[in-house]
């Protein structure tokens, strides 16, 4: 061992030789390659054949619509994708800014990037270790490895050989100080290889497959369809450059080419409405895949719980007390339970908390913003002490003023206790005591009765068995000083336990409850201790329902066996002891590889997937869900990076919000489409069926094209902005499987086309058979209206004001499709004619059985898709 360190030269030659201290791997995607990537989309590729079709048959007008609606989705959609990568940015904390090293003998500061192996670091309370070590020093050192580990409590490190000596990266250290020696960095160091699983092929969401099979099947569709037109108007006698402009029309017609603006729309308002929540969405997609998601994979520390430790429970020999409120914030009650007799139970335990505040080396510190969180500096654990004893009315600052610590035995992993002497107001001593209850329930430690250490052991593992972390406290009053505070760890009076757990948020058991009615299923991987994750899923009501446990568990035994057998350890994972993993509801002891295991069989199954966490641990397995949930606050960089969607606030609430936007979305989608093919196919049928009725050529290339821009233009994209159905969280998700035009959307799609048909063809029929009417201007128009009337019929919501958007924009369409008989302008572009009084009446009539037709088809759409809960 050598306290000089490296030389300069050789740290820089080092440097060199293993490059920069960070994690390679989290490459910065290109805007050229977002572009691309949105080009890609089969809708698009549609869109684009269209567009050279109409450039080579010089129909320049509907060149520039097509091209524009190509350009705004793509910018749309490359736009929040950026916008959402400079966020996460601006969140992101480096993870450890700075490293204290030893170099040429002397202690200097350099960028955590430069330290390189060999390096001799220094570590006090605070630090987050700048990459792998090995102890060369250590004095009373706690880390929190919470985030590559899931642990919620410190790990004890020594250098002296009786503890673990190894250091991880990105961990922190809340207690003590070390000098330790580098081993590891970059991509080496175990943040590395974490961060090196990351590096898998990000693969097309749920919606992203849907759209693209669709896009295939229109894309044949389409084309077979121009051909025919072709060849039915070239047998007529109509000539090539006519029936050649007429059929991309069609084409144009056939392909609701403003789905893709209609997606994009839908997802980036859903995307505002998560960034109003402190959600930032980093990949659009994003927002819809939570809406089909059927399990939600979380972690525990910081997810579901507070990621703080609070003592909960007091119990001493006269009495026993619950303590309220959350944090570190030394606010709340402490409640004697019903049976404890006042006042002797009260002040046993005030006597034990006020020896917790004394036995300490923890400080709490205030907010510097109202209204901001207290946090703990040192040992979390003993920082839940000391709220627990301003929560009683205890001031520690007072009570190390009137008693001054005067000796001290640190914590360590042999003793597992820790011992403080303290000077009396009287001149005497007081000897205080906290440590493991197996190390203090002892006849050579306490002067009690056999009886009363049983009891005290008794209520010991009875707390451990809920999940709490325990600890009992002792104490007594000495004449003097003693000489070696060691020596007076004997003859002590036990005060009590206290039991501490990091509690679940308030709003996580209403989160998972919201996912269940929802039909989704919640399933806790965490890297903590079987009964701590035991006891966190008992309180969230993940055991719920019994019969969802290993195979073979039978639904009618009793809830703590059910309990027990739905906690699977990580090494049960790892010897495949377990046949399927998606019968587990509680996950403990994973590793990161395990918990990628266990999402990839949810997925092998045919799941989508959600993963919420914020360690570096959960890395690897927020890439691989459909969908990664990242915290942004307490979230690591590798975490934030790795998903798709960043919770500011590190509210897991927010996700229920989310999965209710992707509904939203993915009903929209459908929406749109049944509207948009409808509308599609009627204008297909009537150029089909219209001359085989006598109608030669129903309606010109600009008429078709002048309906299609007013439904699936405007009107169209404001379909997207439609509010959530209020059942939209009430029923399962649909299947990942499904087909985005299935559950009946085609037949409803059909339907509706027929009725279009029918009311465009009736009314063009109608006006030729009278004569001298302008029948090709009725049929256009009353096309235009049933259409229009449908979009109305379809809302979710006939009265709701959320989408003004929506009746502004049919109104308008409306208002531009009688443009295009009474403006001379319009009239000569469109070749159309006006319509006087009665001739107006089979398009008012045709927007009325829309409209009812409409509403008939969303009613037979509602709750027809079984799901998997």
């Amino acid at each position: 061992m050598s306290v000089h360190g490296l030389p300069q030269a050789e740290a820089a030659r080092r440097l060199a030789e293993y490059g920069p201290n960070q994690v390679t791997g989290l490459r910065r995607t290109s805007t050229w390659s977002r572009v691309l990537a949105q080009l890609a989309d089969p809708l698009i590729m549609v869109l684009l054949a269209a567009l050279v079709l109409t450039v080579v048959t010089g129909d320049y007008a509907d060149a520039v619509v097509i091209g524009f609606v190509v350009v705004v989705n793509t910018s749309v959609g490359v736009g929040q994708e950026v916008r959402a990568d400079h966020a996460v940015e601006a969140l992101a904390d480096i993870s450890a800014p700075g490293a204290r090293v030893v170099r040429d003998g002397a202690e200097r500061q350099v960028a955590a990037t430069a330290v390189v192996p060999g390096d001799v670091v220094l570590l006090g309370e605070g630090d987050i270790v700048p990459a792998d070590a090995s102890l060369l020093e250590s004095s009373a050192l706690l880390v929190d490895e919470s985030a590559v580990t899931g642990e919620s409590v410190p790990v004890e490190k020594a250098a002296d050989g009786e503890g673990d000596a190894a250091l991880q990266a990105g961990t922190v250290v809340v207690h003590g100080r070390a000098v330790a020696e580098v081993t590891a960095t970059g991509a080496a160091s175990t943040l590395g290889r974490i961060a090196a699983l990351l590096d898998t092929k990000t693969e097309a969401t749920p919606l992203q497959r849907r759209l693209a099979g669709l896009g295939r099947v229109l894309a044949l569709a389409t084309v077979g369809l121009c051909l025919v037109v072709l060849v039915l108007g070239l047998v007529r006698g109509q000539s090539l450059e006519v029936m050649a402009v007429t059929a991309v029309s069609l084409a144009v017609a056939a392909v609701p080419e403003s789905l893709p603006a209609v997606v994009t729309l839908s997802l980036a308002l859903g995307a505002g409405r998560m960034a109003a929540r402190h959600a930032i969405v980093r990949r659009l997609a994003a927002v819809e895949t939570l809406g089909s998601v059927t399990m939600l994979a979380t972690d525990k520390t910081g997810t579901l719980t507070e990621g703080s430790m609070v003592v909960e429970e007091v119990w001493t020999p006269h009495g026993a007390a619950t303590v309220t409120g959350s944090g570190y914030r030394p606010e709340g009650e402490v409640r004697l339970r019903p049976g404890a007799g006042e006042p002797l139970a009260g002040t046993a335990v005030r006597e034990l908390l006020t020896a917790a505040a004394l036995c300490n080396d923890a400080a709490l510190g205030a907010p510097e913003q109202p209204h901001g969180d207290w946090t703990a500096l040192g040992d979390p654990t003993e920082a839940a002490l000391l709220t627990a004893a301003g929560k009683a009315g205890i001031d520690h600052e007072q009570l190390l003023r009137d008693r001054p610590r005067t000796g001290e035995v640190p914590f360590d992993s042999a003793r597992r206790r820790m011992t403080t002497v303290h000077r009396t107001p009287a001149g005497g001593a007081q000897v205080c005591l906290k440590g493991a209850p197996e190390a203090v329930l002892l006849p050579e430690v306490l002067a009690e009765e056999p009886a009363a250490l049983d009891a005290a052991r008794a209520e010991a593992a009875r707390f451990a068995k809920a999940g709490y972390r325990v600890l009992a406290v002792a104490q007594a009053a000495r004449s003097r000083p003693p000489a070696d505070p060691q020596a007076a760890e004997t003859g002590l009076g036990l005060l009590g336990l206290v039991a501490m757990s990091d509690p679940p948020k308030q709003s996580a058991a209403d989160t998972l409850a919201a996912c269940r009615r929802a039909g989704i299923t919640t399933v806790l991987i965490t890297g903590d201790h079987p009964a701590t994750a035991a006891a966190i899923a008992g309180r969230l009501g993940l055991f719920t329902d019994a019969g969802h446990g290993l195979e073979g568990e039978s639904g009618h035994r009793e809830e703590a066996e059910a309990r027990r057998r739905q906690v699977v350890v990580g090494r049960q994972v790892a010897a495949g002891e377990i046949a399927d993993l998606t019968q587990v509801r509680v996950f403990a002891r994973t590793s990161p590889s395990q918990k990628l295991e266990i999402v990839q069989a949810w997925r092998s199954q045919g799941g989508v997937t959600a993963m919420t966490g914020d360690g570096v641990n959960d890395g690897p397995a927020l890439r691989q869900a459909d969908i990664g949930v990242a915290m942004g606050q307490r979230g690591t960089e590798v975490a934030r990076q790795a998903a798709d969607l960043v919770l500011a606030d590190d509210d897991v609430a927010t996700v229920v919000t989310a999965v209710r936007e992707g509904r939203r979305i993915y009903d929209n989608i459908r929406r749109f489409l049944l509207f948009g093919l409808s509308g599609g196919a009627a204008e297909i049928a009537v150029m089909l069926l219209g001359p085989l009725m006598g109608l030669t050529l129903p309606l010109r290339a600009g008429q078709i094209l002048w309906i299609n821009l007013l439904t699936h233009g405007l009107t169209g994209v404001a379909m997207g902005a439609e509010p959530a159905s209020p059942a939209a969280m009430d029923r399962p998700p649909r299947p990942p499987q499904q087909h985005v035009l299935g559950a009946g959307l085609w037949s409803r799609v059909l339907v509706l086309g027929a009725l279009v048909t029918a009311a465009g063809l009736g009314a063009g029929l109608w006006a030729e058979r009278l004569g001298g009417l302008p029948w090709q201007s009725i049929l256009f128009l009353t096309l235009l209206t049933a259409q229009l009337g449908v979009c109305l019929g379809l809302r979710e919501q006939w009265r709701t004001r959320e989408n003004p958007l929506l009746p502004a924009a049919v109104a308008l369409s409306a208002a531009l499709g009688a443009a295009a008989l009474y403006v001379p302008a319009l009239r000569s572009l469109l070749d159309t004619d006006p319509l006087d009084g009665w001739e107006l009446l089979p398009a008012l009539l045709a927007a009325a059985l829309g409209l009812v037709a409409g509403r008939a088809a969303r009613q037979g759409g509602r709750d027809v898709v079984p799901g998997r809960p």
